[in-house]
């Protein structure tokens, strides 16, 4: 079972740049209409202006994945523009850093609501079109972080790892007429950490989430896989059905080792990430 792009109608969270740029810049180069929504205005309108430069059909809105009120505006507006929404890619995010007993409950309410909520926000939004019309694909942007679950990460992970778990439930809830896809990157060149935040950690451990932070920064700066590479991958998903979207081969690797031997998985994991925490005494 495959998904037609051809005129298809996508609205594209956190498009103003990074990997929700390259999504929509994806999307449009396989003929979709794309709306690039954003929480700032200049950028999403600078994605679908520069879709409309090459030709492709594009509109831009602001949206604020943390309300419920803001998805269902964002929804009219395209309904009224378009008569509906066929894909929806939930890629707007942010990332934290942070141990379990450091990180303060403000960062865990903050990183689920965006990360987490904000996709249930989305799907909520679109789900009663998408049945009245008996097709329609979603993604939501995860991360191999929710998989792997690195030490000084913790908030994030168990935001991603939901995200996993969601669209898992969802894959079960909307089959066959509904396509599901969770897309789980590792390591590529984007600004997220740029939206990050540390929340205000107890002062004993104000070392640790930074250090985290430089650490992440580094292993993006050295990536291969660029976000363009992730949005094909992505996009190729939702033209062929494709569930579950890894795209880089070192994660599949690792994802397999998990699930056959969690202990040696655990062990070489713990041994690549020693340096990740700050030991106290």
């Amino acid at each position: 079972m495959g998904f037609d792009l051809h005129n298809a109608r996508a609205l594209v969270t956190g498009a103003g740049s990074g990997l929700g740029r390259a999504c929509a810049i994806a999307l449009s180069r396989r003929g979709a209409r794309v709306v690039a929504t954003d929480l700032r205005a200049e950028a999403a309108e600078e994605t679908a202006r520069l879709l409309r430069s090459r030709g492709g059909d594009a509109m831009s809105l602001v949206l604020d994945v943390t309300s419920e009120a803001s998805f269902a505006e964002a929804v009219t507006a395209i309904e009224g523009a378009w008569d509906g929404v066929d894909v929806l890619i939930n890629n707007a995010g942010v990332a934290t850093a942070g141990t379990v007993e450091d990180a303060p409950l403000k960062q865990w309410q903050w990183v689920l609501d965006i990360n987490l909520l904000g996709c249930v926000r989305g799907v909520r939004a679109v789900l009663p079109g998408m049945k009245a019309r008996g097709r329609g694909h979603i993604v939501n942007v995860a991360s191999f972080a929710g998989i792997a679950n690195p030490p000084a990460m913790a908030s994030y992970n168990a935001a991603k790892a939901a995200v996993i778990s969601l669209s898992e439930t969802l894959r079960f809830e909307l089959f066959p007429d509904i396509g599901v896809s969770v897309a789980c990157p590792s390591f590529f060149k984007t600004d997220l950490v740029n939206s990050s935040r540390t929340g205000q950690l107890a002062e004993r451990d104000q070392a640790s989430a930074p250090q985290m932070m430089r650490i992440v920064e580094r292993m993006m700066d050295r990536a291969v896989v660029t976000a363009e590479n992730v949005a094909e991958d992505i996009v190729d998903a939702i033209a062929i059905s494709q569930f579950l979207v890894m795209p880089h081969a070192d994660a599949r690797a690792l994802a397999r080792l998990k699930r056959l031997s969690p202990e040696l998985y655990f062990r070489k994991a713990q041994k690549a990430t020693a340096g990740f925490l700050v030991r106290r005494d």
